[in-house]
C-alpha cells in the first residue's frame, strides 16, 4: 500500500501566502483521505501495483479508482512545486519562458487567467513536450500521466480547500501572490532537463 508522504519543508514555511493552518488542513487531511480510499480499494482488489505511477495510468475509466489515486499522485507532486519563497528562475527554463512566453510576467499573466478561468475544481500546470512550454488546466483529479510526452513541471492547485482560509474566494488573487513566491524553479528545471531527454522526470514514492 501506498503511505502519505512527509511535506518536503515545516507546514509554516509557505507563510503568508498558505498558512500553517492550510497546510495542516489540506495535507493531513484532504491529501491523507485520497490515500485512505485508494489503498482500501486496492485491498479489496487484491491488486499490488509497483508505482502510483501505474495505478493512475490503468483506472483510467473507474472513475472512484482514478479520482482518488491521481489526487493522491497531484498533491505529492504540488508539494514538490513549492519551495519557501525566494526562489527565481534561470538558465535553460527562463529562456525557454523567454522564447515560448516572451519572458516570466508575461507566463505569470497566462498561467492565472488559465486557472481563473477554469471552471469549478482542478488543477493548472506549466508543461513541457520536449523543450516546447505550454500551460494546461485539468479538472477535478486528471493529471498529465496519460498524456504521451507531456512532463509537467509546476502545477498549482484550484480546489477552493487550497486557497479558502487564507484567499477567501479570491483565486486570482491566490494565484498571483503564489507564482511570485512559490514556485520550486529547481524542480521545475528538472521537469524540464527530463522533457527535452524525453524522460518521465518525477516519480511518485512507492509503494511500502
Amino acid at each position: 500500500m501506498f503511505e502519505l508522504p512527509n511535506l518536503p519543508y515545516a507546514h509554516n514555511a509557505l507563510e503568508p501566502v498558505i498558512s500553517e493552518a492550510t497546510m495542516h488542513l489540506h495535507h493531513g487531511k484532504h491529501h491523507k483521505r485520497y490515500f485512505d480510499v485508494m489503498n482500501q480499494m486496492l485491498q479489496e482488489a487484491g491488486a499490488k501495483p509497483a508505482s502510483l505511477e501505474e495505478v493512475v495510468r490503468g483506472a483510467v475509466g473507474q472513475a472512484k479508482l482514478f479520482n482518488n489515486s491521481a489526487q493522491a499522485w497531484n498533491h505529492t507532486f504540488f508539494w514538490e512545486c513549492m519551495s519557501p519563497p525566494g526562489q527565481k528562475v534561470a538558465g535553460d527554463l527562463a529562456a525557454a519562458i523567454d522564447r515560448d512566453f516572451g519572458g516570466v510576467d508575461q507566463l505569470k499573466a497566462q498561467f492565472v487567467a488559465k486557472g481563473v478561468g477554469h471552471f469549478g475544481s482542478g488543477w493548472v500546470w506549466l508543461a513541457a513536450k520536449g523543450d516546447a512550454l505550454s500551460i494546461v488546466d485539468t479538472h477535478d483529479g486528471v493529471n498529465l500521466l496519460t498524456e504521451a510526452g507531456v512532463v509537467p513541471l509546476l502545477v498549482a492547485d484550484l480546489w477552493e480547500h487550497a486557497y479558502y482560509l487564507d484567499h477567501k474566494n479570491d483565486r486570482e488573487g491566490f494565484l498571483k501572490a503564489w507564482f511570485d513566491a512559490l514556485p520550486n524553479w529547481t524542480f521545475a528545471q528538472a521537469q524540464y532537463d527530463a522533457a527535452r531527454k524525453g524522460e518521465a522526470g518525477w516519480t511518485h514514492p512507492g509503494p511500502v
